[in-house]
């Protein structure tokens, strides 16, 4: 483990260098990649650096109880050796979790379809007590959403909305998401007070760099139509909305949130985008998924991955088993606990694959 923590070390400092090249500088290609590359290893080195120290500090202090030293020294060194142990151990584990194979898209936007799934009415509802729930905790993150599509119902659901979300780490944190949300409750339409179950689907794509995946104009059909509101109302007489169908893959995607032509062909590109590149990407490299989806289902999404129940007032997670009685908290956007606790498992299932 030291060797390889190393030899990050040494490529560091070599991206210091080369990021200090004026041929580097005037190449905005190599630029950002090679920072890129740096800011994904830069807390592996502070933390080996730290690692480096402590190690250091407490070979000297053992050293020191060797010699001959008076009552008050020997117990002055002995204290520090018992501080300085503990938190050498606790760097090792960072390091361990550090070193583990990384999602190439942790540090990407995402793109979060919602869509209402069993139970009518009140699936579209809870798609939008999902969209709350996703969009205070992007606020909370700092993260910045944008949205993208949404078919709205009379009663304040969604059909289905698309939205992204911009800001460092977004997939990281959201790809758990995945899947299929069940909600216990009583209806607002109930008025026989029964407890109906409904669910919702989510799906969390990684936002895909047009370096990435290349989409040639050839390939995609455009189709311009008036915009429409709840039940079909119009709601523009201009031909605003946006239709975009990628034909080599028959990715369809439409966008009509904005006034303005132009931008909903670009909102509706980014998706296209998106959506492709998760096809491929599932295509070419379904080992890697089927590994991701090992460790706590985070790529199945016809799977039930968590219920919100709310007579009981509480929120399961069947992946882990983890249960908290805090559903007005999580619906608030604290959502933190859950995906917390899901990285801990993902960690602890890649360390003992690496062990074995």
């Amino acid at each position: 483990m030291l060797e390889r923590l190393q030899s990050v070390e040494d490529r560091y400092n070599r991206l210091n260098e080369l990021l200090s090249d004026p041929d580097v500088i005037s190449d905005s290609k190599k630029l950002r990649e090679y920072s890129k590359e740096q800011s994904n290893i830069e807390e592996t080195v502070q933390v080996y650096r730290e690692y480096k120290e402590v190690a250091e500090q407490l070979k000297d202090a053992k050293q020191m109880l060797e010699e001959k030293l008076d009552n008050e020294m020997y117990e002055m060194v002995k204290e520090e050796i018992n501080e300085l142990s503990p938190r050498q151990k606790e760097l090792e584990e960072s390091l361990r979790i550090l070193l583990l194979p990384k999602d190439p898209n942790d540090d990407k936007n995402v793109i979060v379809e919602i869509r209402g799934a069993a139970g009518g009415d009140e699936a579209q509802l809870f798609a939008g007590d999902l969209y709350k729930m996703y969009s205070r905790f992007a606020e909370a993150q700092g993260w910045r959403t944008e949205v993208i599509e949404a078919t709205s119902t009379e009663l304040g659901g969604y059909k289905e909305i698309i939205f992204m979300v911009n800001g460092a780490g977004a997939y990281s944190k959201l790809k758990y998401e995945n899947g299929a949300h069940r909600v216990q409750r009583v209806p607002q339409t109930e008025s026989g007070g029964r407890i109906h179950t409904s669910t919702a689907t989510v799906a969390v794509l990684p936002e895909a760099e047009e370096v990435e995946v290349e989409i040639h104009d050839k390939d995609i059909r455009v189709d311009t139509f008036a915009s429409s509101g709840p039940g079909g109302q119009s709601v523009n007489t201009t031909m605003s909305a946006v239709r975009l169908t990628h034909l080599p893959t028959g990715t369809v995607v439409s966008c009509q949130d904005e006034k303005s032509q132009i931008k909903n062909k670009e909102k509706a590109m980014k998706v296209l985008r998106a959506r492709v590149y998760d096809k491929i990407q599932r295509e070419v490299q379904a080992e890697y998924d089927e590994t991701r989806k090992s460790a706590v289902g985070t790529g199945d999404r016809s799977e039930r991955i968590r219920t919100y129940n709310f007579p009981q007032s509480r929120v399961t997670d069947h992946r882990i088993g983890l249960t908290l009685q805090k559903l007005d908290q999580i619906l608030q956007g604290k959502i933190d606990e859950i995906i917390d606790a899901l990285i801990v498992e993902e960690q602890a299932e890649q360390m003992k694959r690496a062990e074995d």
